[in-house]
């Protein structure tokens, strides 16, 4: 039976397999961590964060703090899982992991996204047009804002066999429509008209290319009286209704500063903007990123900050600056989910930006560390470092995934992990009954909170009656306690203002346990032998049927 609301999407083998995720801690790591000796000044930027782990579950372990506060997020995800996949596939089974595997991640990343924040995916032309498709779904696709071309490579190379591939993708989505990307501001100079104030330079008052009709924007179709009263209207070449590029208002006040040239050329009026030299103007940005280096400069600042070359396709500084750029404003928190050789980290770092960033692989510590370490000291003189006046400063905090809270025993049985503490079990619980962790100094049975009076109190403990009516007592009739214990034992009637849960037991079904790699590396990847052939078995039930 067809759906009653048929909509537009993309589907794949596997599309309704979703992972359970377990929304895990983060431990901070000190001896890792790194702050500069001294603040240059009020603005320096310390707590910022660098996740080591799983990408999918750091994103879930996020989710609670930082749903709807994030900017701007930036990621080169792998491009396909292509180079490493096994033959036996064919080519709809190695788009439907790969798709499978970007869209967990993606529907959290835009849950993390501000409702005035932007994403950008970089992607070459393996995945790109499914990805656009699967991002229309997520997002939204009104929320589509353009796909920038960067040019990544400036020569052909030699290996091509038909046509060399010079440029990669980037789509860009708005997580609402009332969010506004930056305008390029740039100096006005050179003039070569003068008036009485001096040189200037002309700029035509109607708007051309994107959203220059009148029905684009009413406001802006108005009368502007030309030196012989005659009305002159925004008319497109082509004789149809356009519109002005500012508003009524604006334009008299320009009027006003006699910066508004109205000249006849061929018989017709033409209205222009004076840009006087050294006035800052405005305008959008481009589609064509063919100015902001290519591979071989990422590969060359690589090289500058480690001596050698360490990733085969790093992206240069000026790139992620223009993003950033695009995106962000001092201040603005700025999330890489994969961070690879850490450039956004570094480049969000010097532009006054807070960050986050994920990684999975040892060039965590190898790489991103050290380069960070070099750009909080002030000892990283390569990328964008003169540009932004960069002179060191600011710090990050370390962090990694919890394990998994549960694990099984000997004979099979759930238990809670013995490498947790008393803290880090009950910040755990917190987090998977949706309580803020926030443990109180004085009362020993609050551990976390929902509300002002609604709290949660996590122990290994087996609570008596006669405890649990202490308990009852303490917390009163204008307050409810969650109690999260191994076992309890209370008469019939209970307590009104308590409510009480065994561990683990009340938690086994909320998620996956004992999962600890989602990576997009092959070998991670849900695959079984079996004769003859490889099998993905997320398909097996499907086959059994």
């Amino acid at each position: 039976m067809p759906s009653p609301n048929p909509r537009l999407e993309l589907t794949w083998i596997g599309k309704e397999n979703r992972p359970r995720l377990e929304p895990r801690i983060l431990l901070e790591d000190p001896t890792k961590s790194y702050h500069a000796k001294h603040r240059n000044n009020n603005k320096d930027i310390f707590d910022n964060r660098l996740i080591f782990g799983d990408n999918l579950l750091a994103l879930k372990a996020l989710e609670q703090e930082y749903t709807g506060k994030v900017k701007c997020i930036y990621i080169d995800p792998p491009y396909n899982i292509h180079s490493a996949i096994i033959n036996d596939y064919d080519d709809g089974i190695e788009h439907s992991i790969w798709l499978g595997l970007m869209r967990d991640r993606l529907e959290l990343l835009r849950r993390l996204l501000s409702k005035d924040g932007f994403i950008f995916i970089q992607i070459d032309d393996n995945e790109q047009a499914y990805l656009r498709i699967m991002l229309d779904e997520i997002f939204g696709r009104k929320n589509f804002i353009a796909t920038l071309i960067w040019l990544g490579r400036a020569g052909k190379g030699g290996t091509a066999s038909q046509i060399a591939n010079q440029h990669e993708y980037i789509h860009c989505y708005q997580k609402d429509q009332e969010a506004q990307l930056n305008k390029e501001r740039r100096i006005a100079e050179n003039g070569n008209i003068e008036d009485e104030i001096g040189k200037y330079k002309r700029e035509q008052l109607r708007q051309w290319g994107q959203g220059d009709r009148r029905e684009d924007r009413p406001s802006m179709w108005y009368p502007i009286k030309a030196p012989d009263s005659t009305d002159i209207y925004p008319i497109k070449d082509d004789g149809t209704e356009g519109r002005w590029r500012i508003g009524e208002d604006t334009f008299y006040e320009l009027l006003n500063e006699n910066l508004i040239d109205i000249i006849k050329i061929e018989n017709s009026w033409k209205v222009y903007r004076k840009i006087r030299d050294g006035r800052t103007t405005e305008s959008v940005y481009g589609t064509l990123l063919n100015d902001l280096g290519t591979s071989a400069t990422g590969t060359s600042e690589i090289k500058k900050l480690f001596g050698s070359k360490t990733f085969s396709t790093p992206k240069p500084e000026r790139l992620i600056e223009r993003i950033l750029t695009l995106a962000s404003n001092p201040g603005d928190l700025v999330l890489d989910s994969f961070a690879g050789s850490g450039t956004t980290g570094a480049v969000a770092h010097k532009m006054g930006r807070r960050w986050i960033m994920v990684e999975l692989g040892e060039h965590c510590h190898t790489h991103i560390i050290p380069r960070l370490k070099k750009v909080i000291d002030g000892e990283d003189s390569g990328g964008i470092t003169q540009a932004a006046g960069w002179k060191g400063g600011g710090g990050f905090r370390y962090y990694r995934l919890a394990p998994s809270l549960l694990q099984k025993d000997k004979w099979g049985n759930w238990i809670i992990n013995k490498e947790y503490n008393a803290e880090m079990l009950a910040a755990a619980v917190c987090k998977l009954e949706g309580f803020s962790y926030d443990p109180s100094d004085v009362i020993y049975w609050i551990h976390g909170k929902s509300t002002e009076n609604d709290f949660i109190y996590v122990t290994t403990a087996h609570l008596t009656n006669e405890q649990l009516t202490l308990l009852s007592d303490e917390v009163g009739s204008n307050r409810t306690l969650l109690i999260m214990c191994t076992a309890f034992r209370s008469r019939a009637g209970g307590f009104p203002n308590l409510t009480i849960k065994k561990i683990p037991n009340t938690v086994l079904a909320k998620c996956e346990w004992g999962h600890d790699d989602y990576s997009l590396q092959i070998e991670n990847l849900p695959m079984v032998k079996k004769p003859g052939k490889i099998q993905m078995d997320l398909f097996e039930e499907e086959e059994n049927e």
